[in-house]
């Protein structure tokens, strides 16, 4: 995790934060193929990055990310965002055992607007939890070029419970 995710971790322990860390950039394997990283946990808000590589490449004329990529990307920023409002809301709780509260998270409606091509060399995305309620989490992201213009925005629904 950068720098950054440790020193904004918004009160969370080192061994919440770098577990959560193993499971969303290791043990999840599709992350593993996006490239994704994250670079900021909170309780309200989260955000990641992926670098352009080749086999993310969808429109072979014009180098530009596949559209699938950025909506799996935006999904899984989302639920990462529901995981980490769940684990502030249990604060009362150690963080193993808030760990196995996300076993039964999952996307349950996803809608994506792509606004612009995804060109450039790398990428970042925001996930922000508008409610978590104790079934369901609505959530919104964003997906950005390197300089911070939007070419993507997204909205889901997880189950929670």
């Amino acid at each position: 995790m950068s720098k950054s995710a440790s020193a904004h971790a918004d009160g969370f322990e080192p061994e919440f934060v770098e577990k959560l860390k193993e499971i969303f950039e290791e043990r999840i394997l599709f992350n593993q193929v996006l490239g994704l990283k994250i670079d900021m946990l909170g309780a309200e808000e989260v955000t990641g990055h992926i670098a352009m590589r080749r086999e993310l490449i969808g429109h072979f004329a014009h180098q530009r990310l596949h559209g699938g990529v950025i909506s799996a990307t935006l999904d899984a920023m989302g639920g990462l965002a529901v995981m980490a409002a769940i684990g502030a809301r249990h604060m009362d709780e150690p963080p193993a055992q808030r760990l196995l509260r996300f076993g039964k998270l999952g996307t349950i409606d996803l809608r994506v607007d792509y606004l612009r091509p995804g060109i450039g060399e790398s990428f970042s995305v925001r996930a922000q939890v508008m409610r978590l309620g104790s079934r369901v989490a609505s959530t919104r992201m964003e997906f950005l070029d390197a300089d911070g213009k939007l070419l993507s925005t997204g909205a889901a629904a997880y189950i929670v419970s």
